[in-house]
Order: structure tokens, then C-alpha cells, then sequence
């Protein structure tokens, strides 16, 4: 991770953004994982919460983690106001798994979105990879490079097929490997459309 996107700068970023709730779940996600069977989950760079939220109010039990604190506070608070135990289901840790392992074959599902990696993208897939446990799934969206704005986050941009080509196809069945759209809100209330990297796979081993 460049000197822009460390600790410090996400710290300052939550810190300054306050929102009164954490947004609406990843659409990718929702579309690739709602008829998953529920079990243990890791979201990786959680953010302010929105996909643990909704992976815990489907049933998941689920490992949240992120590198700045003050994201997780908000996080832990935005699942608290919730009333149906969705607080209940998630740990929040302060981790930054994009660089460190996360554990062996822990996890029924392991979810990254729009992470800046400390490093290549092929070494934090490997990362995220390891913590998958046999029959489970990996569910990384990325931004297209299509999108890239700033040299200094290049880690962040990269297509979900190239992604593929790193996973040993013994141990892995690539379900998705795409470019998919999503809408986003624009300036003075005119909508856009962004391009996302999306991979989904499931460990046979």
C-alpha cells in the first residue's frame, strides 16, 4: 500500500465521513451470495459494515475486519441500532488481511470489496484464498481498470480475469469471472454507471 492509502489516511477518511448509516449492501454480492447456505463468513476491508450486516441478518456468522478503527466503531455502531441480533453475529477485528494471512481453511465464505492490497492483487487473492475452507466460496470485487484515476492506488484496479488465471484450477471452480456495471449516484442528483471486476469461486480441496 502507498503512503496515501495507509492507516493513517483511512483513519482520517472515517473520521471525517459521517454517515448516519452504513449504505446498502454491495449489489454484486447480493446477486452472487444470497442463496448461499449460510456459515462462517470473513469480510475483509469491511468498511462502515453494510455486507457483514446483511451476510448477519441472512444467518451468517461473520469475521469483519478493517484497518482503521474508527471504521469499525461506526461499523459496530450502525449493527447495534439494528434490533433482529445482527450484532450478535459479527466480531469486529482491526486487521488488514489484504497483506496477512487470515488463518487455513477457516471460512464457509471469504469477501473483499474495492480493497487497496498493501501489495499485488495476485498476493492478496492468495492471502484471502487460504482462508477458504473446502467447499467454500471466494468473493472478490475489485474496480475495473477501466476506472483507474490515481497511479499511486494501482493495486486497487485490476479485471476479474486475470484474477482467475491464479487460481490452480485442482483446487478451484472459477464460477465468475466478469466485468459487471453498477449504478452510483453522481453529482447535483445525476447518476452514473461504474464498471466492476467481479470474481466468484468455489474451493474444491
Amino acid at each position: 500500500m502507498t503512503e496515501e492509502f495507509d492507516r493513517a489516511f483511512w483513519e482520517e477518511r472515517y473520521r471525517r465521513h459521517r454517515s448516519s448509516d452504513p449504505g446498502e449492501p454491495n449489489p454484486q454480492l447480493v446477486a452472487e451470495v444470497a442463496e448461499l447456505v449460510p456459515g462462517s463468513a470473513l469480510d475483509v476491508g469491511c468498511g462502515e459494515g453494510a455486507e457483514a450486516m446483511w451476510l448477519a441478518s441472512r444467518g451468517w456468522w461473520v469475521t469483519a475486519t478493517d484497518i482503521a478503527a474508527s471504521a469499525l466503531e461506526r461499523a459496530r455502531r450502525h449493527a447495534e441500532i439494528l434490533d433482529d441480533g445482527v450484532a450478535d453475529r459479527i466480531e469486529w477485528v482491526r486487521a488488514d488481511l489484504t497483506g496477512e494471512g487470515a488463518g487455513e481453511r477457516r471460512f464457509d465464505l471469504v469477501t473483499a470489496h474495492y480493497v487497496h492490497p498493501v501489495g499485488p492483487p495476485e498476493a492478496m487473492l492468495a492471502n484471502l484464498a487460504a482462508a477458504v475452507a473446502p467447499g467454500g466460496t471466494l468473493f472478490v470485487v475489485g474496480h475495473h481498470p477501466s476506472h483507474r484515476r490515481h497511479a499511486s492506488a494501482a493495486e486497487a484496479y485490476v479485471a476479474a480475469e486475470r484474477l482467475a488465471t491464479e487460481l490452480a484450477p485442482e483446487r478451484w471452480e472459477v464460477v465468475v469471472a466478469e466485468t459487471r456495471s453498477r449504478p452510483a449516484g453522481g453529482h447535483h442528483g445525476h447518476g452514473t454507471t461504474l464498471w466492476d471486476s467481479v470474481l466468484r469461486a468455489r474451493r474444491r480441496v
